[in-house]
């Protein structure tokens, strides 16, 4: 009996007249869009201003994909662009496909820390609130793997393996049926969104320590299946170079985890982490809100009433009771969705 693997994709392109519309691409913006989306979502529930991830987000995306790319060619560049043969100008091609995550993550934190700090947002509050939605864009870039035809594992006669049918450009063919390697890391992936989401919501986690927590768990899922992937790859005493890079960050991810959990337990005052969401509360600047200005102004024409000789009412007037300020408000939801946030 016949077994029905996965197939191959028939395409990894289609054209909209002369312009390519890259499947790769779309995986990787859909990615994004969905970080944005839970991302901001978890930052108003902890007490943030609604833009704030996304207007940040402008900042880490390109810082990201740069970082990811630089890291591709960086340890793979020298046997893919760079040799004998090979078109050095292909290092550019990121539609091909080639984005490390280990450079990604890392030079999109300094592209976030960049936008943070023009908002006044503590760093570490802003990567918990993004880190599920980082994890589940993950899964949803992996899927540009699957359209290109790359990155897939061992040989297999399982049934949910892998059909691979494809021409290298040196006109090698390759077809056969191997694991799929590109679905395990995108399940791998969703899982560890939705373990971060759960830890969170139950442990009050905060000060960075959710994104550490989903640092650590997707290094554990990635190390097991980098072992099980035939791509060609540096190896250091018999384990692939990526291998050696998951075991380092995991322990620092832990390191992280743990220390910050013994200094600063708990999650962060939501009235503290993004000055956006609470601009009457801004005390600093020194600019005072509208209802005091305006009840300055009151003051003053009333004395100038009473000096000018005005009687005053013979009955008291009464005044409503002042509505909270726009961040008071915020603040006090803030606390209330701080507790369980998405």
């Amino acid at each position: 009996m016949d077994i029905a693997y996965i197939p191959s994709p028939s395409r990894g392109v289609l054209y909209l007249g002369p312009i390519p519309l890259r499947a790769y691409a779309f995986c990787i913006i859909l990615g994004v869009v969905v970080a944005v989306w839970l991302g901001s979502k978890r930052w108003v529930a902890r007490g943030g201003a609604k833009h704030t991830v996304g207007d940040i987000a402008v900042w880490a995306v390109p810082f990201g994909l740069v970082g990811g790319r630089l890291y591709h060619v960086i340890t793979d560049g020298g046997r893919l662009y760079f040799a004998e043969g090979k078109n050095p100008w292909d290092a550019l091609k990121i539609w091909e496909g080639g984005l490390g995550i280990w450079g990604a993550v890392a030079l999109g934190a300094v592209g976030a820390w960049i936008g943070a700090r023009r908002r006044g947002v503590p760093l570490p509050a802003y990567a918990d609130a993004i880190a599920p939605g980082i994890a589940l864009a993950q899964a949803l870039g992996r899927w540009g793997n699957y359209f290109n035809q790359e990155l897939y594992g061992r040989s297999t006669t399982l049934p949910w393996g892998l059909e691979i049918d494809k021409t290298l450009a040196n006109g090698e063919v390759v077809k056969g049926v191997y694991h799929p390697t590109f679905l395990y890391e995108s399940l791998w992936c969703v899982g560890v969104a939705l373990l971060v989401i759960w830890a969170d919501r139950r442990f009050t986690l905060g000060h960075g320590r959710v994104f550490a927590l989903y640092v650590a768990a997707y290094t554990v899922g990635r190390f097991w299946i980098e072992w099980l992937r035939i791509d060609d790859a540096h190896v250091y005493f018999g384990l692939r170079l990526n291998d050696w890079v998951s075991i380092a960050v995991f322990l620092g991810a832990v390191a992280y985890f743990v220390l910050v959990g013994k200094k600063l337990p708990g999650r962060e005052d939501p009235a503290s982490i993004d000055p956006a969401a609470h601009p009457a509360q801004d005390v600093e600047s020194g600019e005072p809100s509208g209802g005091a200005g305006e009840a300055d102004g009151a003051g003053k024409a009333e004395n100038g009433g009473k000096k000018a000789g005005e009687k005053p009412a013979g009955k008291p007037v009464l005044t409503e009771q002042a509505e909270p300020a726009d961040g008071e408000a915020a603040a006090e939801t803030a606390g209330k969705d701080a507790k369980n946030p998405i």
